[in-house]
């Protein structure tokens, strides 16, 4: 993919019943299908449209990112719609992938967790041979998905982001690299103008946390052992679930 590229923002007008925000998975596969089972188990209670939206970063550093990648491309069962936004560390394999340098930053990134993960222990010296490699064992369908992810998910009340948002610019003028790179310190604090609860992850924390109109659920689940996810009612009322 062509880091020019633009990536899709998604708006709906309409917010459903539930929504279920899930941080960084990073290849933490073995969390991932837990949280979804406990999310499952708490949805059932409920009537009403429901959504779980991922918020980036499915891949690198942990040791399954293949793995969670197939379970982010299945058709989840039930009421539910899954919706799944791009994170930094899927831009940066798509741009490995478009030109696998040896000195490619993505390797010192998590990249050689990924790549052994699709079973790839070793890369060719060879360009030719490299690329060969990738291509056999990384399967295409996973690059599409990873390359059609969209950068921004909006609901009355509330943004869906990898990163976070520059405050005071209109959602659909947002810069893919900042709603995929952005650190929260770059922030300015919100004004007027953002009349919406900007739900993230991509700066680990300790807790699932709440400040300057932004909901931070990433919990370093490679380096924690905890993915954690944000439960949004319609009424407003936030409450977090985690997988350990």
């Amino acid at each position: 993919m062509n880091t020019l590229e633009m990536r899709r923002k998604l708006f709906s007008r309409e917010r459903p019943d539930i929504i279920y925000a899930i941080g960084d998975v990073h290849g933490c596969y073995d969390l991932l299908l837990p949280l979804q089972e406990k999310i499952l188990s708490d949805a059932a209670n409920h009537h009403g449209s429901k959504w779980i939206v991922m918020l980036g970063d499915y891949v690198d550093r942990g040791p399954k990112s293949c793995e969670v990648i197939n379970e982010l491309m299945t058709p989840m069962s039930g009421d539910f719609e899954r919706f799944c936004l791009a994170g930094n560390h899927e831009q940066i394999m798509l741009d490995f992938l478009d030109e696998p340098r040896n000195d490619h930053v993505w390797l010192q990134f998590g990249g050689i967790e990924t790549l052994q993960s699709y079973g790839i222990r070793q890369l060719p010296e060879e360009m030719k041979a490299r690329k060969a490699l990738l291509a056999e064992k990384i399967p295409g369908e996973h690059i599409s998905f990873m390359a059609s992810l969209p950068s921004l998910l909006a609901v009355p009340g509330f943004c869906f982001v990898h990163a976070g948002v520059v405050n005071g610019v209109p959602l659909q003028r947002q810069d893919d690299r900042h709603l995929l790179w952005i650190r929260p310190k770059e922030q300015t604090r919100p004004g007027s103008e953002n009349l919406f609860l900007t739900v993230h992850g991509h700066t680990p924390v300790r807790t699932v946390s709440l400040s300057d109109n932004r909901l931070n659920v990433d919990t370093g689940a490679f380096m924690t052992g905890r993915l954690s996810a944000a439960k949004i009612t319609r009424s407003g009322e936030i409450t977090v679930m985690h997988a350990e």
